[in-house]
């Protein structure tokens, strides 16, 4: 039975990205670049304005200064003509900069009468000009491979005239939940049934992590279904299931899976809350068997799901931001295996904070309601005091946390 970091280890060294294929540019939002991309052209292709004004010769400007009008150069307008001495030419944001032009004043710094224009300033070469290639230069790598892609991304790509884009494609991950008990969402409770709200909360996983889930329903305590569901869903990129891994008379996943050809990396971890997790490998496709207990499954679909399906998007930052925070309150632990502890989280000043908002006990999912991280607590550590510091991984967006 591997420890966490073990069985974290595994997973990662046996996943790999998928291959990658090319999509319209503003699909590959939140996407990862799968090839380096390359400036095509300088950026600016040309010198040109970064204020309206007025493009002057720097030599022909004392203070202050009154040059004649030659001309209106607007964005997307050009001029051959050399700029005579002792003239000036209008020109608006980003319009090319008039050859033998070398700097442009800013229209708040003149006053334009009877075609002549006074300067109140003194000029500087190159005042206001953005050069040719100042931004990016040709053949230079812009976005390298493994670069996710963001608006600012795509405003550089579509600068380039980019209309495709190689990216990775999105994973494609068939999530199966077992058992006779389960019953889905909006179907009649009988004694004994639960709703099936793992392969909701499993999927909506799976989507916020980039992916594409595949929800086959549920397969029920019997070899015939379970062979069924599985054969299935071993034709997605991942498999995942749900419950039926541990060592019940009715736990018969694992045996299917050995049955189907499943090659077992491991059956349990050495943590606490989600031990009868299983991962193994059915030729490349990874499988995941994750415990039946909601909070457990979306614990461990957290420390070991998420991030191997960012690896096979392509990420190269696969874990949750990890901050150490100090404890308000102290933890009854025993030693002997990781503990993943539900805490809410405050940025106190530039130190973190961390608390139970509930009961621990995986049979209340509102504590993993009210928190903001996960907190990892080594397993040779017994109780800890209030006060002490432990390493808490932050869940979702927490940039605001970050920042406060």
């Amino acid at each position: 039975m591997p420890t966490f970091e073990e069985a974290r280890k595994i997973i990662l060294d046996n996943v790999r990205p998928l291959g990658k294929e090319r999509v319209e540019l503003l699909e590959a939002t939140g996407r990862v670049l799968a090839e380096d991309i390359t400036a095509p052209w300088d950026m600016p292709l040309w010198d040109n304005t970064a204020m309206d004004g007025y493009a002057v010769r720097s030599e022909d400007c004392g203070s202050p200064t009154v040059l004649k009008l030659a001309g209106f150069l607007p964005a997307g307008g050009s001029m051959t003509e050399a700029l005579q001495p002792g003239t000036a030419v209008k020109i608006l944001t980003g319009a090319p900069i008039p050859p033998g032009a070398d700097a442009v004043v800013q229209v708040e710094e003149t006053e334009e009468s009877d075609g002549m224009v006074s300067i109140r300033i003194p000029v500087r070469k190159k005042d206001h000009i953005r050069y040719k290639g100042e931004d990016v230069k040709t053949g230079e790598v812009i976005l390298p491979v493994g670069t996710v892609i963001r608006p600012s991304e795509i405003s550089m790509l579509a600068s380039f005239g980019k209309v495709f884009v190689p990216v990775y494609p999105k994973v494609r991950v068939a999530v199966l939940s077992t058992g006779d008990e389960l019953v889905e969402p909006g179907e009649a409770l009988g004694p004994g049934k639960i709703i099936n709200s793992n392969t909701f909360a499993l999927a909506a996983c799976v989507r916020g992590a980039g992916g594409i889930p595949i929800m086959l329903g549920i397969a029920r305590d019997n070899p015939d279904s379970l062979r069924e569901k599985l054969t299935e869903g071993l034709k997605a990129d991942v498999l995942i299931t749900s419950a039926g891994v541990s060592a019940g008379d009715r736990d018969y996943v694992r045996d299917i899976l050995d049955e189907l050809g499943l090659q077992q990396l491991f059956w349990k971890v050495d943590i606490k809350p989600g031990r009868p997790t299983a991962f193994g490998l059915h030729g490349a496709l990874p499988v995941f068997s994750l415990p039946g207990n909601p909070v457990s499954s979306l614990l461990t679909f957290e420390e070991f799901v998420r991030p191997a399906l960012l690896k096979m998007m392509g990420h190269q930052r696969v874990l949750r931001p990890l901050v150490t925070a100090i404890l308000k309150e102290g933890v009854k632990k025993k030693p002997g295996r990781v503990n993943f502890l539900r805490v809410a989280v405050e940025n106190d000043h530039g130190r973190f904070l961390a608390w139970s908002p509930g009961k621990q006990d995986t049979g209340y999912l509102k504590t993993l309601l009210l928190a903001d991280g996960i907190a990892v607590i080594p397993a040779e550590r017994g109780d800890l005091a209030a006060g002490e510091q432990v390493e808490v991984h932050l869940l979702d967006d927490h940039t605001a946390l970050m920042e406060a």
